[in-house]
């Protein structure tokens, strides 16, 4: 449990001798409990105080840090039960698993396919996170021989899910400094195999058990291993099970502060059907999962959940925004239209495919609304004649066209007699839903 400014306080030597930059030890409690100085400042501390002050600090969910196709993959790192007390931090990462019953040329044509699963949301690029290769125990040489094949062929975080402690380590050998997530199976899994691993920072192991008390052992035993890299898992089960697994465990150690369950949490789903992958991972996605690993590499199961994933991991208090500036749209000249929107990125990126599919170069002029929806920045008064205006301004827009013809959304026209006043620019009013544009811009003048 965090510590407050006078819990530090009492732990501090009291000399107020100055040298960890601040004129009391009271002064540097305070600043300590807001994490704004480090422990390591106070030169007359005890290591029993600072282990203390050092431990409360932690955050209640580890984080693990990896070296993913899109830069760096957190997982964890999580602070609350429920998005709206502040925000949920690191996006649960998506995974696809391939059996290693695939032959070489089968296996790379699904990492191509899987290389494809990316696609534009209101500015940010969605993709997968992570291929998993699943051992059938069959064939050690042909899983090894699948891992090779991917390593050559993609940059995803790459998941083992293997309970053959022997081949692990070749395919670690293999790896070559490679982010690797291994699974460990409870019981069947030698974890102290792999305690020479335990600081390899490129290695992240999850622990696999049914239960929460047998998590909870080993999860102790890999700390006192010194292992670092943890993930947690309580295997598959039906739906309601799981989510009660999921949930006890973010309450546990956010509410209880239980530090051993304290860990980012993966799920495998081992149904094929698109419709039992997309309601259990959506259910994960909300209820708290670090890491999904799926059986399909279907588009109509991915782009579900990785926009369910954006819209979950966006920050409630804060809309998505674009920058307020003008935009051009295709190959604009003097005579091209002027748009208005706002710069909440749902309108604009809805405006923008809309003008695309005119094939009418444009400018579109983003107003800044804090980030809200037309509507919603009319009723706030944040849409305006004035803030059109000093937006025209702003970005000098009369200089790059001939004319001063504007186009409003149509839900507003109230202010267009308004706006034309104050801006000086002819208003027209366009339509009231962005289906509406490629029509109306085909037909304007």
């Amino acid at each position: 449990m965090a510590l407050s400014g006078l819990d530090i306080y009492k732990l501090l030597p009291k000399t107020n001798c100055k040298k960890c930059g601040f004129a009391t030890c009271l002064a540097f409690a305070m600043q300590l409990a807001k994490k704004a100085s480090s422990v390591e400042n106070c030169p007359f501390i005890s290591q029993e105080a600072k282990d203390k002050i050092i431990s409360a600090s932690l955050a209640p969910i580890k984080s693990i840090s990896l070296e993913s196709r899109c830069g760096e993959l957190i997982l964890g790192g999580e602070k609350v039960l429920f998005r709206h007390e502040e925000k949920f931090f690191n996006p649960c990462a998506i995974g696809i698993i391939f059996e290693d019953s695939l032959s070489e040329a089968k296996l790379i044509e699904k990492i191509s396919d899987v290389k494809r699963l990316s696609f534009e949301r209101v500015g940010e690029i969605l993709t997968v996170d992570v291929v998993a290769l699943k051992y059938s125990g069959i064939d050690a040489g042909k899983y090894i021989d699948s891992f090779k094949a991917i390593i050559n062929n993609c940059d995803f975080v790459v998941a083992l899910i293997c309970d053959d402690t022997d081949v692990i380590k070749k395919v670690v050998e293999i790896a070559n400094g490679r982010d690797l997530i291994i699974y460990c199976f409870g019981k069947e899994f030698d974890i102290e195999k792999f305690s020479h691993f335990a600081s390899n920072k490129n290695l992240s192991f999850v622990l696999v058990a049914e239960d929460l008390d047998s998590l909870n052992i080993l999860t102790l035993k890999c700390e006192q291993l010194k292992f670092k890299n943890l993930l947690i898992d309580t295997g598959e089960k039906n739906l309601s099970d799981k989510l009660w697994d999921l949930t006890q465990i973010r309450r546990l150690s956010l509410k209880k502060h239980i530090r051993s369950l304290g860990y980012p949490v993966s799920c495998i789903i081992e149904q094929t059907s698109p419709e039992a992958i997309i309601n259990k991972a959506s259910c994960y996605i909300l209820k708290y999962a670090s890491m999904i690993l799926v059986k399909s590499d279907a588009p109509e199961v991915i782009f579900p959940l990785l926009t369910l994933r954006q819209n979950i991991y966006s920050d409630p208090q804060k809309p998505l925004q674009v920058e307020p500036k003008s935009y051009a749209v295709g190959q604009v000249d003097k005579d091209s239209p002027v748009l208005v929107t706002t710069n909440f990125s749902l309108s604009y990126f809805t405006v923008l495919s809309e003008v695309e599919a005119s094939r009418v170069p444009s400018y579109i002029v983003s107003v800044d609304t804090e980030g809200m929806s037309v509507l919603t920045a009319w009723a706030a008064e944040k849409l305006t004649p004035e803030s059109i205006t000093k937006a025209l301004e702003k970005d000098n827009i009369k200089d790059k066209v001939d004319h001063k013809k504007l186009v409003i959304p149509g839900y507003v026209s109230v202010m267009s007699g308004d706006l034309q006043e104050k801006s000086g620019w002819q208003v027209t009013v366009g339509p009231k839903e962005a289906s509406g544009i490629p029509s109306f811009l085909k037909k304007y003048k």
